[in-house]
């Protein structure tokens, strides 16, 4: 038996890649029938001898849809970029030390379906741009000087969303390296449980496959481990595993006062997995592990470690601009920052399964998770989609929701009521600590319907029937899982639909959403809702509502999509945030001689008391912050000097702080 931990390697360099599709040769011959049928004896770009020089290098995450030009015969939704059909190849060496070893091959993400060949036999197909495939390549690898040859078909002609989802390898790759025993990818569930005051207690799964010739006999133990690197404590297992199977090894960890995991302090432990033959370590694995208890009530909303928290969440597709969806992770890691400085405590990872390092980075930073399914379907394929999503995140401390759809046309119907039990059974499965949700917007009031079947009802879009449902549905516990929907565009102040703008005022929403301002009311002065996903938190290719072309991307953002705050940010920050002032001027001060005279509409978002307003140093009026509207002011425009400043227990706030001026 090989000794040794796993080792993962980044996948992610030197792959060759060519747009458009390779046609196969056509099979004619009897001959070249026989051998198309056998392993290993793929045609055209899929063979391993296929002659790649003159295709691109390039390294992956990759979205070519994000690399071509704009077009406005192709699909609105999509973001006017053509999509089509690539090819990607890689080859490799593995060193003759590796034989014996577990090999898998990782893709976190292909947009959209896939066809993977390794050394020219089919190994795997993907049908969802969202999850991940684990591929084991263990049988027909090769060693020393050998080639082993990838190659993937990506097929992102087939649409699963109705916003923009590139094409390609957008996510990352991996090669990884195991014993034949080994603890399968995923396969460590370890999620903490409260006891009662200060005990703890975390039941730890861990899954165990053998590659072995023979059946194996292991000890499994794991250690939690704390921020400084300390053992606080360890649980140990032993099991047995057929040849070719896996196993469970099951066992809890106590715990005695951990450090909580919570908004302001999301302190993060390690659950260190290792699997032991005698003495000889055969593989070891870390799992993030956060200590906190969610609940949901019919009357309170969402309470973290037993206190109540309002969700101030915002909805998020994936990509940004200059690189589609194919993210660097050091830009999520900006996004997420700049959506924490606003105020935001909550994700919802709309409509599909997020990276894994989004997962990290919100485990990190301290913001709650809605981690949502993609496709509505309880085929084994889709329920197998499911099922992944839920094994991948069920460690992470900031998940508290799963949402296994969204604004499904069957939400009215016994067919989707059947087909969310089917799915919140799959959940519940694998997981019985976070409640089933689904984001509705429709189907509410009808005899049987989605809302029976999960634990937490989501409502999108749904302001003027939250009291009528309230009060029809006194049990069921609420939440809004997407709302506002309003628009704006970055530093316009005169909206002109001739020329696709409106304004940065917060005035326009969509027909079926509300302003910021209107739609925040609505939530925060309901206790019972939970709280709220805010559509959306930045700007978007595709789905360019309220315009079509030339405009191709949406303006529902708070901020733009380079990460530049709208009005509409400083206006969440003022509701949201209490631990610091807040104090924003809109618009800017720098109008043409002809507007001398002329009222401005002048906007102040503030979390304070009072907030005045001066021009020139000459008061234009002092009013009471109005923490949902904010405050408005039309103001004759003169050149000189806007300012405003803000007020608290009737004292004013520090100038270095507050005070913003915009010069004409």
């Amino acid at each position: 038996m090989l000794e040794g931990r796993a080792q993962k390697f980044s996948f992610d360099k030197e792959w060759k890649f060519i747009l458009g599709d390779i046609k196969p040769p056509e099979i004619k011959t009897h001959g070249d029938s026989y051998a198309n049928a056998k392993a290993g004896k793929a045609w055209g770009a899929a063979a391993p001898e296929f002659n790649d020089n003159d295709w691109r290098t390039l390294n992956i995450p990759h979205d070519w849809a994000s690399e071509s030009s704009f077009d406005s015969t192709e699909n609105v939704s999509q973001g006017y970029r053509k999509r089509g059909i690539g090819w990607y190849r890689k080859a490799f060496k593995l060193d003759e030390a590796d034989n014996g070893k577990h090999l898998e091959l990782q893709f976190d993400g292909i947009a959209t379906n896939a066809t993977v060949w390794f050394n020219g036999t089919v190994v795997h197909r993907s049908w969802s741009g969202y999850t991940s495939s684990y591929i084991d390549i263990t049988s027909m690898a090769k060693y020393g000087n050998d080639i082993n040859t990838v190659a993937i078909r990506v097929d992102a002609d087939v649409m699963e969303g109705w916003w923009y989802e590139g094409a390609g390898m957008y996510r990352h790759s991996w090669l990884v390296k195991r014993s034949p025993v080994h603890i399968k990818t995923d396969g460590v569930y370890a999620n903490p449980v409260k006891i009662s005051g200060t005990k703890w207690r975390i039941p730890v799964e861990v899954t165990v496959y053998n590659a072995a010739e023979q059946k194996e006999k292991v000890t499994v133990t794991s250690k939690l481990i704390d921020q400084s690197g300390k053992q606080i404590a360890a649980a140990t297992g032993a099991i047995e595993i057929a040849e070719l199977d896996d196993n469970i090894a099951r066992y809890f960890i106590s715990v005695d006062a951990p450090q909580l995991w919570t908004l302001n302090n999301p302190t993060m432990y390690q659950v260190v997995t290792t699997i032991k033959q005698q003495d000889k370590t055969l593989d070891e694995i870390v799992t993030p592990c956060g200590f906190r208890t969610i609940r949901f009530d019919v009357n309170t909303g969402f309470h973290l470690n037993d206190e109540s928290v309002k969700l101030q969440g915002v909805c998020m597709h994936q990509d940004h601009a200059g690189v589609g969806v194919a993210l660097p992770d050091a830009l999520w890691e900006f996004r997420l920052t700049k959506l924490k400085e606003l105020g935001v405590n909550a994700y919802r990872c709309s409509h599909n399964a997020p990276p894994k390092k989004l997962l990290q980075l919100c485990d990190s930073l301290g913001i709650l998770v809605m981690d949502e399914n993609r496709n509505f379907n309880v085929s084994p394929e889709c329920m197998n989609q499911l099922e992944w999503l839920v094994r991948r995140d069920r460690n992470h401390p900031s998940v508290i929701l799963w949402s296994v759809f969204n604004e499904e046309p069957m939400q009215g119907t016994k067919q989707g009521y059947e087909m969310v039990r089917r799915m919140s059974a799959l959940v519940k499965s694998l997981d019985t600590t976070r409640p089933v949700t689904a984001a509705m917007n429709g189907g509410l009031f009808t005899k049987k319907n989605v809302s029976d079947a999960v634990d937490v009802v989501g409502f999108n879009y749904q302001i003027a029937l939250y009291d009528k449902f309230r009060k029809e549905n006194p049990t069921k516990i609420l939440t809004s899982s997407e709302d506002i929907s309003s628009f704006q565009i970055r530093g316009e102040y005169h909206t002109n639909r001739s020329k696709n703008i409106v304004d940065d005022y917060d005035t326009e929403a969509a027909p079926w959403g509300s302003t910021q301002r209107v739609g925040w009311e609505a939530i925060a002065e309901r206790p019972w809702l939970a709280g709220s996903f805010i559509w959306t938190g930045f700007d978007y290719h595709g789905e360019p509502t309220p315009f079509t072309w030339p405009t191709n991307s949406s303006v529902f953002g708070l901020y733009d999509l380079c990460g530049f705050p709208k009005n509409a940010a400083f206006i969440k920050q003022a509701q949201w945030r209490k631990d610091i002032p807040v104090l924003h001027l809109v618009p800017h001060w720098n109008w043409p001689a002809d507007s001398i005279g002329k009222k401005i509409h002048v906007m102040v978002s503030s979390n304070a008391d009072e907030v005045e307003l001066f021009l020139n140093k000459k008061s234009q009026g002092r009013q009471i912050v109005d923490k949902y509207q904010m405050n408005n002011w039309q103001v004759p425009f003169a050149p000189g000097e806007l300012a405003t400043v803000a007020y608290k227990n009737g004292k004013k706030l520090a100038p270095k702080q507050l005070k913003l001026l915009v010069k004409g």
